[in-house]
C-alpha cells in the first residue's frame, strides 16, 4: 500500500517555498528580523507580498473557473 504522507492531502496545501511569492515572503521575514521593533519600516515589503498573493489567487481562480465538480 502506498504511503499518503509523501503528498499533501490537497493541491492547495503546498509548501510556501513552492509559491511564486516566496521571494517576497522571504524578503518580508528578513526585513522583520532586521527591523524587529519597528515593523513600519517593512510596510513596502508587506505590500509587495500582499499584491503578489492577490495575483496568485486571481490566477488560481481563473484556472479553476471552468472546472466543474460534476464533469
Amino acid at each position: 500500500m502506498a504511503s499518503r504522507a509523501s503528498t499533501p492531502p490537497y493541491p492547495s496545501a503546498a509548501r510556501i517555498a513552492d509559491s511564486p511569492c516566496y521571494p517576497q515572503y522571504a524578503a518580508s521575514l528578513k526585513c522583520l528580523e532586521t527591523f524587529s521593533p519597528d515593523k513600519s519600516k517593512c510596510q513596502e515589503h508587506f505590500d509587495v507580498y500582499k499584491e503578489c498573493k492577490k495575483k496568485e489567487r486571481e490566477a488560481r481562480l481563473e484556472r479553476n473557473k471552468n472546472r466543474s465538480f460534476f464533469s
